[in-house]
């Protein structure tokens, strides 16, 4: 179930050749009207449905609204808008513990990173403290030169100007842009090939301040009529602050709002009854149908509601949004067709890999003792600058995995888990450097 895939920015027409049933209409939803199956779009124009699936996603969830100096970073367009900020920086305040901070305070070169983290470890979201220490050391090292490919290519009509770095394409509005309106999402690799250093010559300078929040963000003019604020590590004047809830302001040219997303429901729930999760998605059943009729949802603006395998849980993140926009495509055909539909097997086990720190990770089940209680035991292996291997057991059994770095674990672990298989005999034995595991167990 694992799966590596590139992704590569196109246009729309590349689509409609390829596939002659298919249309794409740019525009915005302006409203949804579950009782007559139809949907209206901003430009005015209807269109009737007999099956509807939302895919919209998520936005943001910013710190505030109406700072010039607070950006959100979710989709290509924010991803640009960044990158042009960026370069005239020379210090930025990253607040957030998900994956898009820490790709960010890894990738960003030419500026100093205060990054805020609200846990008592970075990287809270995918893995424990223990894998936070493997990984702490890569911030403060030279990123390596890798001359790798850029596996995004990226859409845009105009060429860039001869030695010109690539950047995300500007130009899907040139009338302007609704600063509400998103791009496309993200997805993986979506720094590869655009440069993200600020002002500075430094390389890579970040600093970590754990176990704090914003408190608030104020303006240069703001600070100076509150004398009384104690500034840590400040000369010059900076366009905008950020006082933390330890105590400490910094000041700083950019701050990056990355403290998680909120469901796109807006306009859907307006005129409709759907039934919406504690977090603000949709609720879908496991043939991922909402509660209105024949409106179906996937990705980020859905909530899986069916009980579900003990080895799975729901995370925004693009592989899942994936798999749930190719399963909710077969059962609307299953439905229009009247056929059984089983719930598809990705749904069985948890399964993501990505990278930080260009490190490879993989996260398996309930990697990190999801819902397990105390009674679960840990059996980890480090080896500083190369892997960092955690394995989850509950019973004698495994039901989670960590994998960082080039582990070639990932597909052994992966049947282990699935085949539920009593481990008790093998004991501390089972990650055992010295033993060939991968062909024990084949």
């Amino acid at each position: 179930m694992l799966e590596e895939f590139d992704v590569e920015e196109r246009p729309s027409s590349v689509l409609e050749e390829k596939f002659p049933n298919l249309t794409v209409i740019h525009s915005a939803l302006k409203s949804l009207n579950t009782q007559s199956h139809s949907v209206e779009t901003s430009d005015g124009r209807v269109f009737g449905y007999d099956k509807l699936c939302i895919c919209s996603g998520a936005r943001p969830k910013l710190l505030t609204q109406d700072n010039p100096y607070v950006l959100g970073i979710r989709d290509t367009d924010s991803a640009q808008e960044f990158q042009k900020r960026l370069c005239s920086a020379k210090r930025i305040v990253v607040v957030g513990n998900g994956g898009i901070a820490l790709e960010l305070v890894y990738e960003v070169e030419g500026c100093e990173v205060i990054w805020a983290v609200k846990d008592k470890a970075i990287g809270n979201t995918f893995f424990d403290a223990g894998a936070a220490q493997f990984l702490i050391p890569s911030l403060e090292a030279a990123k390596p030169e890798v001359a790798a490919p850029c596996k995004r290519t990226r859409y845009t009509t105009e060429e860039p100007a001869a030695g010109e770095a690539q950047t995300f394409t500007a130009d899907r509005n040139p009338r302007g842009r609704d600063p509400t309106e998103s791009g496309s999402a993200l997805g993986p690799d979506w720094h590869e090939g655009i440069v993200l250093r600020g002002a500075e010559q430094v390389s890579r300078r970040v600093s970590v301040e754990y176990q704090c929040e914003v408190e608030r963000i104020r303006t240069s003019e703001e600070l100076l009529s509150s004398p009384q604020q104690t500034l840590s590590r400040e000369s010059g004047s900076w366009p905008v602050y950020v006082q933390l809830t330890n105590g400490k302001t910094f000041g700083c040219d950019l701050v990056v709002s990355a403290t998680g997303v909120v469901p796109n429901t807006e306009p859907f729930l307006r005129g409709n009854a759907f039934a919406v999760a504690d977090n603000g998605g949709l609720r879908v059943d496991d043939h991922m149908r909402t509660s209105e009729p024949d409106v179906y949802a996937a990705g980020d603006v859905c909530t899986a509601c069916w009980e579900p395998s003990p080895l799975w849980q729901q995370m925004r993140l693009w592989t899942q949004a994936r798999q749930m926009g190719w399963y909710a495509g077969r059962c609307m055909v299953a439905h229009v067709l009247s056929e059984p539909i089983e719930l598809d097997f990705c749904f069985e086990l948890f399964s993501h890999i990505t990278k930080f720190f260009n490190y490879k990770v993989v996260l398996l089940g309930k990697f990190n003792g999801q819902g397990l209680g105390p009674d679960h035991e840990l059996l980890v292996r480090c080896t500083k600058g190369q892997e960092y291997v955690k394995v989850v057991l509950s019973g004698g059994r495994m039901v989670g995995a960590v994998l960082i770095g080039e582990t070639d674990l990932e597909e052994t672990f992966e049947n282990l888990i699935l085949n539920q298989m009593d481990l008790t005999p093998y004991g501390e034995e089972l990650l055992n450097p010295n033993i060939d595991i991968e062909d024990y167990f084949d």
